[in-house]
């Protein structure tokens, strides 16, 4: 799912692309997409896209006459800038874009459709949507302290839960508890001012490094390829590779379709933590430090 450093990334370059232009209409081929009915969606064609902004994991797009498109891409959807009037893929496609000079196309690379598309009149419309997660790069240590302690939360779950902070999911949450040496198990309620202050300079430095990091990439090209999985991280999507810190092999939690990636001799002690499947089969053999696990691998 794009998170804030992609999601700045996006923005950017419809910044740089389609702001200022006139959206000459909308094209709907998946009727899960489009999930508001009032306004109708004719009612953006032909208005002037005014600018862009994030709410949350949400692209705004901001229009003529008070009113906002707001697309949500969930895990795998994808924007993708080309020639005017392109036919909208069959399998994956779920919209198209329409411009005087190009087309963008918002397309979903799995079978099962998640992404949204609202068309809202007004900011009163818009602030319903925010689920009121704090913005980390504008908050101060005290904010962040008192977010992320609210509630007696997992690490992971406060740094991806969008109601706690804003614009971080399964992906960064996986990089910046590495940097932060702390295990995506720990109690938000358990945590010391020390590591307090640590995570919440972690969270901005990586999310910050991240906004960069795409930037350089991209350059002036609009922005494509964007997935979960960047061969820069650290840990996410790193299972079986070495920590670039230590040098272990990355860890995995699994749970449904998503996982969450550790480096046990960084952030748990060296503790391999419980994977549900796997612990599940496995029992009391289920290894509880890296050596025991290096030493069932070698069964």
């Amino acid at each position: 799912m794009p998170e804030l450093p992609e999601i700045t990334a996006y923005l950017e370059g419809l910044e740089r692309t389609v702001v200022g232009h006139p959206l000459e209409a909308v094209r709907v081929r998946s009727p899960s997409l489009l999930r508001t009915w009032d306004p109708p969606l004719s009612a953006v064609h032909g208005r002037v896209l005014e600018g862009v902004e994030r709410l949350g994991k949400r692209i705004v797009w901001r229009l003529e006459d008070d009113l906002f498109l707001v697309i949500h891409l969930m895990i795998t959807g994808r924007l993708r800038w080309t020639r005017r009037g392109v036919a909208i893929p069959a399998r994956r496609g779920h919209a198209a874009f329409d411009f005087p000079h190009g087309t963008l196309l918002l397309t979903e690379e799995s079978s099962h459709k998640r992404a949204s598309l609202h068309v809202l009149r007004g900011r009163e419309e818009l602030r319903a949507l925010d689920p009121g997660g704090l913005e980390v790069m504008d908050a101060s240590l005290e904010e962040f302290r008192d977010a992320i302690t609210r509630e007696n939360r997992t690490l992971k779950r406060a740094l991806t839960d969008p109601r706690i902070l804003s614009g971080i999911g399964n992906a960064h949450s996986d990089e910046i508890l590495l940097h932060a040496r702390l295990s995506p198990l720990q109690r938000t309620g358990n945590l010391s001012a020390e590591e307090i202050e640590r995570l919440f300079e972690v969270t901005r430095r990586s999310l910050a490094e991240w906004v960069e990091r795409l930037r350089d990439e991209f350059g002036d090209r609009f922005p494509e390829r964007i997935t979960a999985f960047h061969p820069a991280m650290a840990a996410h999507g790193k299972y079986g590779e070495p920590c670039p810190v230590c040098g272990s092999p990355i860890q995995r939690i699994r749970y449904a379709d998503r996982e969450t990636n550790y480096c046990a001799r960084c952030q748990t002690g060296g503790q391999v933590l419980a994977d549900r499947g796997l612990s599940r089969l496995l029992g009391d053999d289920w290894p509880r430090t890296l050596e025991e696990l290096e030493e069932l691998k070698e069964r």
